[in-house]
């Protein structure tokens, strides 16, 4: 009777302990199996998952129970076949471009929109044999490719073309040859060098043999000799275009002026050292950084790890400036202002100089490595390095603290503002600092101590209290410092785990994800999506705002999905998720910032966990075993 009451004992326990679990894990409100071997999943600006398997490329919206779509056809892709265009919902995949024999058996393209899931281009439904280059222009919103197109007569399928679709409607604008087709003759190189400028009128095309320049009809208006160029911009009036040529040895740019009716402006090309990082065109002139690379050498020949600042006339491309501004590294912060140009140098260092290459302030101001921080405030130019921080007057470089305020190197600073008590507050090597906003005065709130040895490297006001923030500590401290919670989830090992990123919440955020790569310069001097102003100190939203404002002139519903996406507010605002180790295996916590309790537990049940956070939507992508993944709702 004893042996079997405590049977019942035990089976009631065990049920209990089912219920009591059943009641806490959380289930995925999705379950997509894509019948392949899943190999990478990224999340995009879009907030489409795009997962690369076995057989191609799966987009994963959480709305649908389905995949918006599937794209087979080039079959495995590697990532360097797999290019999302930046701050667009397109992503061009290639077949055979890197491949030895590339120019001599079939490359493929396609562009997709992962929003609507459309194959928008695909070379073999076009009778594209080979696809030399293909590029997204954005805002117009148009492809550019070139290649060989298997259509015509026996000369025209052996000459290289170009064309023009619209993303849009998804026809083709306008086609036209490079060369003459059945041209007799030398044979003649027109490969695309570069990059093609879509202009209001025509459209510039970079080629071995120089730029050639079409109408949208396709027809020829002029050519130039420039050979080699690799990108270019025009200025406002799009009279004026600067083609930028690396020069063979990689090491060097030559900047060349060119007028809308293909007449070299510049008498002698302007050679500067390094690659071009950054392009301005100014009234006053036109700025140039370019970033020279000793490439490892430690010959007293090779070039220095720096970058160069240039001035140039627009007129002749002569330097305006007598003597460049010394860096002794390279340029980090790159600013526009009315009176001149302010930039900061990663290897530490500020300086401000004028159009006429004066020093505005009354010396370069020294500062710790690694500006993270350089924004205006109501006080002057705010700095926060990875070893100090001060404000300092935009006019003339004084302090305007007492002293810099100095700290250990550490490995991540936080910092916020305190509006309500008027103050900064800057969280470094385990000391929360408050400096008054009139005075400048300076004085230790707090010490705080994060498990495993983090530091702080998120902080913000929240309801009167400063909420801190790590991988794997929360902190709630009131306004006079005093510790309101300390909540701390252990990680998994090191190796039992893969963080998506390093750092805050160790999750995949997408929230503002506009430093995409770009082509060195272009991201400073295209229009759509250039910002070069200094951002006020605390300015949230205002990147976002841009970004969305951005796609909302496009006038295309894709992106029209993207702007209202940068309008919203995350969903999940107010948590924090962390990976750490739970009674039933590693796994997921919501933790409400304004508590520190826990919200929800996801038990992922792997000591490998693979997974993609959406803040935005506040979903949770986790890849369940090689072919499935699960979507969790984390509102």
């Amino acid at each position: 009777m004893k042996k079997f009451n405590l049977v019942i004992l035990v089976l009631a326990i065990i049920f209990l302990s089912n219920i009591t679990f059943a009641q806490k894990a959380e289930q995925p409100e999705t379950t997509y199996d894509l019948g392949s071997k899943i190999n990478e999943m990224t999340l995009t600006v879009g907030g489409i998952l795009v997962v690369a398997t076995n057989d191609g490329l799966v987009g994963i919206d959480p709305k649908v129970k389905t995949p918006v779509f599937t794209f087979n056809n080039f079959g495995k892709l590697s990532p360097e076949e797999t290019d999302f265009v930046p701050e667009s919902p397109y992503i061009i995949v290639s077949q055979g471009v890197g491949s030895k024999f590339a120019g001599i058996a079939k490359t493929k393209r396609a562009v997709i929109n992962y929003i609507t899931g459309k194959v928008i281009f695909n070379s073999d439904n076009d009778n594209w044999n080979q696809i030399y280059t293909c590029n997204v222009v954005l805002p117009q919103n148009k492809l550019i490719v070139s290649g060989i197109q298997k259509v015509g007569d026996k000369f025209e399928k052996m000459t290289p073309k170009v064309a023009v679709y619209d993303l849009s409607t998804q026809k083709m604008d306008y086609s036209f040859f490079l060369d003459k087709p059945g041209r007799v003759g030398v044979a003649k190189d027109f490969s695309v060098t570069g990059v093609p400028l879509l202009l209001k009128n025509m459209v510039i095309i970079p080629t071995a043999q120089g730029l050639l320049a079409k109408s949208h009809k396709g027809d020829d208006l002029w050519e130039c000799k420039i050979k080699g160029v690799n990108w270019m911009v025009a200025d406002k009036s799009e009279k004026e275009i600067y083609g930028f040529e690396t020069t063979t040895n990689g090491k060097n740019t030559r900047i060349h002026k060119i007028g809308s009716n293909g007449a070299e402006l510049w008498k002698d090309d302007r050679k500067v050292q390094g690659n071009v990082s950054n392009f301005q065109i100014l009234p006053q002139g036109l700025a140039v950084v370019s970033d020279k690379s000793s490439g490892g050498s430690s010959s007293v020949f090779a070039a220095s790890d720096e970058s160069e600042i240039a001035f140039l006339s627009a007129s002749s491309g002569e330097d305006l400036w007598d003597k460049a501004p010394k860096t002794k590294g390279y340029v980090q912060h790159f600013y526009v202002q009315d009176d001149g140009i302010l930039f900061g140098i990663q290897q530490g260092g500020i300086n401000k100089i004028s159009f006429d290459g004066k020093t505005l302030f009354k010396k370069p101001l020294k500062t710790g490595e690694n500006i993270m921080v350089m924004a205006e405030s109501p006080q002057g130019l705010i700095y926060i390095t990875s070893e100090d921080a001060n404000i300092v007057n935009l006019e003339t470089g004084d302090q305007v603290w007492k002293k810099p305020l100095k700290y250990k190197n550490s490995a991540a600073v936080a910092s916020t503002f305190d509006s309500v008590n008027n103050r900064y507050l800057i969280a470094a090597d385990g000391t929360i600092y408050s400096i008054d906003a009139n005075s400048g005065d300076v004085a230790e709130l707090a010490n705080v101590k994060f498990d495993e040895k983090e530091v702080a490297d998120f902080m913000q006001m929240r309801n009167g209290n400063i909420f801190l923030s790590s991988s794997q500590n929360l902190m709630m401290l009131d306004g006079q410092g005093k510790e309101v919670y300390h909540e701390y989830f252990k990680s998994p090992s090191q190796s039992g785990f893969v963080k998506v990123l390093s750092g805050v919440m160790a999750v995949a955020s997408t929230g503002l994800a506009m430093a995409h790569a770009a082509k060195a310069g272009m991201n400073r001097t295209n229009p759509y999506g250039s910002s070069n102003d200094l951002s006020n100190y605390n300015d949230y939203g205002k990147e976002n705002k841009r970004a969305a404002d951005m796609f909302a002139s496009i006038g295309d519903a894709a992106f029209d999905v993207m702007s209202k996406r940068f309008k919203a507010t995350a969903a999940t605002e107010n948590a924090q998720f962390i990976l750490t180790k739970l009674d039933d295996g590693t796994g997921l916590v919501k933790v409400n910032k304004d508590s520190g309790k826990v919200d929800k537990e996801i038990v992922l049940k792997d000591k490998k966990p693979e997974y993609q956070v959406d803040e935005v939507a506040g979903v949770l992508y986790y890849k369940a075993n090689d072919k499935t993944i699960y979507a969790y709702n984390l509102k």
